[in-house]
């Protein structure tokens, strides 16, 4: 409305009475409370990690469905605007998103598979086309795909974030009270100094959300025709003395989880 004063003013006359004459009608009803725009979902959280490529979103897809499972309502939110892989991960690639008149809000309704409601920055932009935009603009699209969509009830709410520590991580602590971040690396020194970053930033004042736990992904491999065997990928001799437990307590939290590859 500002906009519109000040256009009047400059291109027709600054004597013209404006004031008090000019009103806002909305076409949709207002967003709800933004300190609390997701009021029916009881968990969020968030699965993160330093370094790309360790796994990340193949946790949190497991994590949603294996909690949709056992009978809960969840809901998958993949926030990596760059490089989404939730399509991809539950084979939804090229499905169509609609929108739906609710409350006198046009929402974009959730694409629904193994019982988990998902939306992803890929279900809008062309499979092979790379995301070319800046951070405002990318975290405005985040907040639309929390604040405009038809999550409804949800008993968790999983956060498939972008690896490292960016402007998006900071939009959604800012904008959804999240129960707790899990942290995914893999058994290397790259990925774990990476990952000490993720929980400092998550652990720290600015942010200060809670870590659930440490997931080692690929501990070791075990070939299908030889089950009994591990084969430890990164060394054993490095993961016997720093191991999954003693990383999970020198990281600040005494919750771990060890995966391990297998061959189908």
């Amino acid at each position: 409305m500002k906009a519109a004063e000040t256009a009047i003013l400059t291109f027709v006359s600054p004597e013209v009475n404006i004031k008090g004459n000019i009103a806002v009608k909305a076409r949709q009803t207002a967003r709800p409370n933004p300190e609390n725009p997701l009021p029916d979902v009881k968990n969020i959280i968030a699965v993160s990690s330093g370094k790309g490529g360790v796994g990340k979103s193949t946790i949190a897809s497991n994590l949603a469905v294996a909690l949709a499972r056992q009978g809960y309502k969840v809901g998958l939110l993949d926030a990596d605007i760059f490089g989404p892989s939730a399509p991809t991960m539950f084979n939804i690639e090229g499905t169509e998103v609609y929108t739906e008149n609710i409350g006198g809000r046009d929402l974009i309704l959730p694409v629904e598979r193994y019982g988990v409601k998902i939306l992803s920055i890929g279900f809008f932009v062309r499979k092979n086309d790379a995301v070319l935009w800046r951070g405002g603009m990318a975290s405005n699209a985040l907040k639309q795909l929390i604040t405009d969509a038809a999550w409804g009830e949800l008993d968790y709410f999983v956060l498939d974030l972008p690896p490292g520590t960016s402007d998006i991580h900071l939009t959604l602590v800012q904008t959804l009270a999240i129960t707790g971040a899990i942290v995914v690396t893999t058994p290397q020194e790259v990925a774990l100094a990476d990952a000490r970053k993720g929980i400092s930033m998550f652990t720290g004042d600015k942010v200060n959300v809670p870590i659930l736990g440490l997931v080692e992904n690929m501990s070791w491999f075990t070939p299908a025709e030889l089950p009994e065997n591990k084969y430890y990928l990164f060394g054993k001799r490095r993961r016997e003395t720093t191991g999954p437990r003693n990383r999970s307590s020198s990281f600040g939290t005494n919750t771990y989880c060890t995966k391990y590859l297998r061959k189908r």
